[in-house]
This record gives structure tokens, C-alpha cells and sequence, in this order.
């Protein structure tokens, strides 16, 4: 099992879904995850994807950071915080909604190859090399897609930056 190759075909997946649980990027959790996968390689049954095996993982080491996070908390200050962070206002919630509906239609008005590569591989976190597979093309082609799709959805969404 090449550990390096591990890493490289599902970073995209796990940062992302340590971003939706938590809500913050967070290089240490996502270190742990591999840590994880690496000291239990071996406890891995070949029934599932091994994908699957390691999304697990992140969900759970993401899940377990969110637990404490909540316990080792005992300022004033950090419990307001949290409390303040964990509320979303009405304002807040129609910025939100609002943003997320101007990337999507961004999003929706590329054009398809360049869709089809970003939902691929942003969205979903499909690896450049899974998403040349799925995609039956060359992966310096779904590279060049996402170049130039990303460089349109900024020129789109500069309002927003």
C-alpha cells in the first residue's frame, strides 16, 4: 500500500468533508486522519471501498474534534464564541443563501465540460486522476478544464470576493 498515493487520491475528499463537519480547514485533524489510516491499514477489510473506509475516518476524527472542541472550552469568552458562532441570524442566513445561489448559477452557466470537471472534482472531491478516468480523457485535459473553468467562476464571482 503506497501511502503517498493514498494521500494524493483522497486529500480532496477528506479536507472537504473536515470543512462541512467542522466548518474550518484544519491541516491538523486532516494529518490525523492519515495517521489513522496508516496505524490501522492493516484492520482494513477488503468488503467496501477503501474510499469509503477513509471518509469513515475522517468523519469520525472530524465528529471527535467537534466533542472536545465543545468540553475543553471554560472561558467566558470561548463559550460566547462558540455560542455566537453556533447561532446564524436571519441577515446572515439570506447572505448566505444569496452567495450560495450566485455560485451555483456560476456554476451552472459554464459550459459543460468545464461543469462537468468542477462538479467532479470541487464538489464531489474526485481526485484529477479519478476524474480523467470517469471522464475517459487525458488528465492534463481535466487539468486544463479546471483551469479554465476556475478562471471564468473568479471572473463570475469577483463580487462576492
Amino acid at each position: 500500500m503506497d501511502f503517498k498515493e493514498i494521500i494524493k487520491k483522497n486529500q480532496n475528499n477528506v479536507k472537504n468533508i473536515i470543512r462541512l463537519i467542522t466548518k474550518e480547514e484544519n491541516d491538523d485533524l486532516e494529518q490525523e486522519v492519515y495517521i489513522k489510516v496508516w496505524k490501522n491499514s492493516d484492520k482494513y477489510i477488503d468488503k467496501g471501498s477503501f474510499k469509503s473506509w477513509i471518509n469513515t475516518i475522517a468523519k469520525n476524527v472530524s465528529k471527535d474534534y467537534l466533542k472536545t472542541r465543545k468540553t475543553n472550552s471554560t472561558s467566558d469568552e470561548t463559550v460566547l464564541n462558540t455560542i455566537k458562532d453556533q447561532r446564524t441570524t436571519p441577515d446572515l442566513r439570506l447572505v448566505q443563501n444569496e452567495r450560495q445561489t450566485t455560485i451555483i448559477n456560476a456554476v451552472n452557466h459554464l459550459k459543460p465540460k468545464f461543469k462537468q470537471v468542477i462538479i467532479l472534482c470541487e464538489i464531489q472531491g474526485y481526485s484529477y486522476e479519478e476524474c480523467a478516468q470517469k471522464l475517459k480523457c487525458p488528465l492534463g485535459t481535466v487539468k486544463s478544464r479546471i483551469y479554465n473553468a476556475k478562471k471564468e467562476l473568479a471572473e463570475k464571482l469577483k463580487d462576492l470576493m
